[in-house]
């Protein structure tokens, strides 16, 4: 085995396994040992295209074991390019070869990927992970803007004899090998100074115009096939970590990854992993994990970055549908059942949406619709949340985000849960905007120990009091509202006065405990903002339009002058509040509580909630196949009718909405229907 191939089976320097030679990158390579007529006329075909001493060391060591002949040769069977300098062009010298790319970054010699005709995984693709996983303001990508010419131009100084030897056998190594090479879908990374191997494999980009290309947009199959789970508890087919190693593996690179890294967040008190990426588009998202250990905080930071990946934009299908809603209106959903503004919203300066009309062109993706059994086109912009970066034909009517996204073992399960974070954000605005007084949770005859020994600690770090509260409606999956307030008086003028959090599950007790989870994280980040952002928060006080990002919502409620917008849930003070309800009297009217032997049973009793009462359930499949290679499933589901979640004030979308109207004095808190006069007019407290 050679020297370098051996370094990335042992993690071994391949140094150590060789005897020393003179580093000098002037010194010719030994001649090359011609082989034996019969050896050259059976031997495989290659050419290496190329000048400089990388070039010269690889024509030397490959005339031992191939038939080198040129590039244009009709018998070529693989092209290695070689390259002394950081080129960063891709193109493949011939489209029907195999190739092999060889070039110096500075210390650094990359191999890879072996690219072969009509095979997933080309160069092209591993520029792209390469770029994404690092991101556009990286110092790799300034060095390049910056110096890339004469990077390209110039030859490392640490390309040495030695180097160009062990990168010569590495290279052999590839092309000795028809299956189970280093660089196959994998970039080898060898470093001239230690000459250490490194494997960085990489996901094929299915957008690639060399050896990708996006399908026609489908309606999405579901209910299908059988989707057992592996308790009747249980919400998922699948848990994590049965192969958490093969997931980090496949997506967590810092290199080549989809997600760059895991971050351990040691600048909050609990745990809390981050999962940072870079979206086709160069905008960088994260996935955020908060657990009670870091573990599970890893998997669920994890999850959200691939389901943040589906969410963005269309990655798995290719968008074949524009029109306007009155050429599509008998297979479409109706824009205005999906939350837009009122008439004088539009007239007004700068205002980035435009008027709904239906004859106004639109790209349209297929979902399912449950109420209708069959597919439904559905406005792109609205399943898909960041199309209108960068995409001028992109005409989205109104401000959306990843509400209703998830991810799954399969996409009934990823629907399924994708419908339960629907219920939670609607079960928080309808509380907000309706100030309904909804029924308080006594959190001591909560049965799992966490909920109170978390209650405890947030007392103990910040002398905040936790409260929650049963915020479920008509459809009755439990949600709940959990805040933290500080206590009265004076000294506490540092403090934020409330934080809020929102939490759901088939389980009311896991549904408090999933909203003390994310209240434990924002509360961290809140008050150190708080005493920083002190003036531009009061001002916010004053001036709701001042409150234009999602961070703005949770930063006004910490101000204690905005404290007597929750007086409808917890009366005129945090000790004055309404006596707290047992959990599961404070939770009776949670009845949607499946527990099916199959997803598709537990998705069709939640599904049924809304449709009993005269709500469709639209999913969207967002998979890509990025999602497929780990067996997972990513879904947007839409409920329309539901309070859509918004950020900015100025983008609240509650006009239109007739259940947000009827359904307090439905719910028995209010003795007849509201107008739009009668809603909260202050921004909502979410996150």
């Amino acid at each position: 085995m050679t020297d370098a191939v051996t370094a990335a089976r042992t993690g071994r320097p391949a140094e150590a396994l060789s005897p020393a030679r003179p580093a000098d990158a002037t010194t010719a390579p030994a001649p090359p040992v011609v082989p034996a007529a019969s050896a050259v006329a059976t031997a495989p075909v290659a050419a290496v295209v190329g000048e400089g001493v990388l070039a010269s060391a690889l024509r030397a060591a490959l005339s031992r074991t191939h038939r080198l002949v040129a590039e244009e040769d009709a018998v070529c069977e693989v092209v290695v390019t070689a390259e002394d300098g950081w080129g960063t062009g891709v193109e493949p010298p011939r489209p029907d070869a195999c190739w092999l790319p060889v070039r110096v970054e500075l210390g650094l010699l990359v191999a890879g990927p072996m690219t072969v005709p009509g095979r997933a995984g080309c160069a092209r693709c591993a520029r792209t992970r390469r770029r994404r996983a690092l991101g556009p303001d990286s110092p790799r990508a300034a060095l390049l803007q910056q110096h890339g010419e004469r990077l390209a131009d110039r030859a490392s100084p640490v390309l040495t004899a030695w180097a160009c030897d062990a990168a010569a056998a590495l290279v052999q190594h590839e092309l000795g090998r028809p299956g189970g090479r280093l660089t196959d879908n994998a970039v080898a990374f060898l470093s001239l100074t230690t000459m250490s191997v490194d494997r960085h494999p990489f996901l094929p980009d299915p957008s690639c115009p060399w050896c990708g290309g996006l399908p026609e947009d489908r309606p999405p199959v579901l209910m299908a096939d059988p989707r057992p789970k592996p308790d009747r508890d249980v919400h998922r087919v699948r848990d994590l970590r049965a192969d958490w190693e093969g997931l980090v593996s496949r997506y967590v690179d810092g290199r080549t990854g989809l997600v760059r890294q895991l971050d351990v967040r040691t600048d909050y008190p609990y745990p809390m992993v981050s999962a940072p990426l870079h979206l086709p588009g160069g905008e960088q998202e994260a996935g955020f994990g908060r657990d009670l250990d870091y573990a599970a905080c890893a998997r669920t930071a994890l999850a959200e970055a691939l389901e943040r990946l589906g969410g963005a934009r269309p990655g798995g299908y290719r968008t074949t549908v524009r029109a306007g809603y009155a050429e599509v209106a008998d297979r479409a959903l109706c824009p205005r059942d999906l939350g837009l503004y009122p008439p004088e919203r539009y007239t007004e300066p700068d205002f980035p949406y435009p008027p709904y009309d239906p004859g106004l062109e639109l790209n349209w993706v297929w979902g399912h619709s449950f109420t209708r059994g069959a597919p439904v086109l559905v406005p792109e912009d609205y399943a898909y949340y960041r199309t209108r970066h960068d995409n001028p034909a992109a005409r989205p009517l109104a401000y959306e985000v990843s509400n209703g996204c998830a991810l799954g073992g399969c996409l009934e399960e990823a629907a399924l849960h994708g419908l339960v974070e629907l219920a939670e954000r609607d079960a928080f605005l309808l509380t907000w905007y309706a100030r309904l007084p909804v029924p308080q949770v006594d959190l001591r005859t909560v049965s799992d120990p966490r909920v109170g020994a978390l209650a405890e600690r947030i007392r103990q770090d910040s002398g905040h009091r936790v409260l929650a509260f049963a915020t479920t409606p008509e459809h009755g999956i439990p949600t709940a509202w959990v805040m933290a307030v500080r206590p009265s008086g004076p000294g506490w003028d540092d403090e934020p006065a409330a934080v809020c959090a929102a939490g759901a599950h088939f389980d009311p007790e896991r549904a408090v405990l999933n909203g003390l989870l994310e209240l434990a994280a924002n509360l961290g980040w809140n008050r150190a903002a708080f005493r920083e952002e002190r003036d531009r928060i009061a001002a916010m006080v004053d001036d709701p339009e001042l409150v234009r990002e999602m961070r703005d919502h949770a930063l006004l409620h910490c101000h204690p002058a905005a404290f007597d917008r929750f007086a409808f849930l917890i009366g005129d003070g945090t000790d004055a509040g309404r006596a707290g309800l047992p959990l599961e009297e404070a939770f009776a009217h949670a009845t949607c509580r499946p527990r099916g032997a199959d997803i598709r049973d537990d998705l069709a009793e939640a599904v049924g909630r809304f449709t009993e009462r005269g709500l469709d359930v639209v999913v969207v499949d967002q998979t890509t196949d990025e999602h497929r290679a780990g067996g997972l499933a990513c879904a947007k589901v839409i409920v329309p009718g539901l309070v859509p979640m918004t950020f900015g004030h100025r983008m609240r979308r509650t006009h239109g909405l007739p259940r947000l109207l009827r359904l307090p004095a439905q719910l028995g808190y209010r003795s007849h229907a509201l107008t739009e006069d009668d809603l909260n007019p202050h921004p909502h407290p979410f996150p």
